[in-house]
Parts: C-alpha cells; structure tokens; sequence
C-alpha cells in the first residue's frame, strides 16, 4: 500500500532552520518506503478564515476563496497518510501563515465529514529562546480536533535556530526529528495492515 506523509513550513524561510527540522523527519520517512511532500506555506499569500460559512453550505471539500495556495493544501492533506506542520515561534506562538491554514484547512475538514479524521498528524516548532511549547501545543491541537493520531518523539518535537543554518548545531533537536519520522513510519504502517 502506497502511503504519503506530507509537511507544511510555516517559515516565511523557505530554506530556513524550519525546513531543516521538516527535512530531518522527512528523510526517515522516504528511507522507509513512505513517498513524502513538502509544501512551503510561510512568505506566501494565504489569508485568515474570513468564517462565512460557505465550506460548510457547498460541502465541496474547498475553501470559497481561492486566491491563494489553500485548496491545493487542503486537497493535498486529503489525500495524504500523515500531515506534519512546522512553524517558527513568533511573539510565543506559530506563524499567522501556519495559524491560516490551521483555520482554513480544519473548518473545511469539519464541514465535510471530518475529512482528516484517523490520519497521523505531527507539529514540528522551532524557537531561537522559548515559547517553542505553545507552537507545538497549537499544533497539535489542530490533530486532535481532527481525529487524528499525533505522533510523537523522545522529546517535545522542538528545535533550536536563529540564524538561518543554526539548525544543523542542534544535534537532540534533529535526532528528536529523526525519531519522529520513524515513529511515524511505525503508525502508518501500523494503520495499513
């Protein structure tokens, strides 16, 4: 069975300390015989959920705008194994990129039967001091109110950067990484048999 995992950078960096934590997981992943994705959201143009209810009336799986990159996400996620979303710490939380899809993409799984529900999910956040805890809590609230099994490492699934590179210095933060994407691997494979 041909399983998916597929990432999301909430970094307006696409090559940035974000996407360096996203590429540690995701490398484990294809090493596993999973086909993996890696979609850059951060930096681009994709608005708040304006809550006009529309996705909930047409029941079409879309978003009613489609001027941004956010129906190709949702359609993506549909028919993805496993979701991961990473985003840098701002001001002690995600993105306003990573918190637009969160909204968007979870109140059109909603409206359409839970179109998420029973997938892997995982949140992946990156801090330079603190507040890493409320990204990732955030995060994963998004999995849990989706139906979705959150999978988890040895440690928080957090890592360290500032500059953009730092992350390759953060040696627990990237093992903790490694060990997501293989208890990843474990769970969609668990799931497929």
């Amino acid at each position: 069975m041909e399983m998916k995992a597929l990432a999301f950078n909430c970094s307006p960096r696409e090559d940035g300390n974000t996407a360096g934590f996203i590429a540690a997981a995701m490398e484990v992943l294809r090493e596993e015989g999973i086909e993996t994705e890696t979609v850059q959201v951060g930096g681009r143009l994709i608005r708040g959920c304006q809550a006009c209810g529309v996705c909930r009336e047409r029941k079409d799986g879309l978003c009613k705008y489609d001027d941004d990159i956010i129906n190709s996400c949702i359609s993506k996620m549909e028919n993805a194994d496993a979701i991961i979303i990473g985003s840098p710490t701002y001001f002690g939380d995600l993105t306003a990129e990573a918190k637009a899809l969160i909204d968007r993409a979870g109140y059109v799984s909603r409206s359409n039967g839970q179109m998420f529900s029973r997938k892997v999910g995982a949140g992946i956040a990156v801090h330079r001091r603190s507040g890493a805890l409320n990204t990732l809590d955030s995060i994963n609230h998004f999995f849990t109110i989706s139906d979705m099994f959150v999978a988890g490492s040895t440690y928080w699934t957090m890592g360290v950067g500032k500059a953009p590179g730092d992350h390759a210095g953060d040696e627990e933060g990237k093992a903790t990484m490694r060990r997501l994407g293989e208890n990843i691997a474990w769970l969609l494979k668990r799931i497929g048999e």
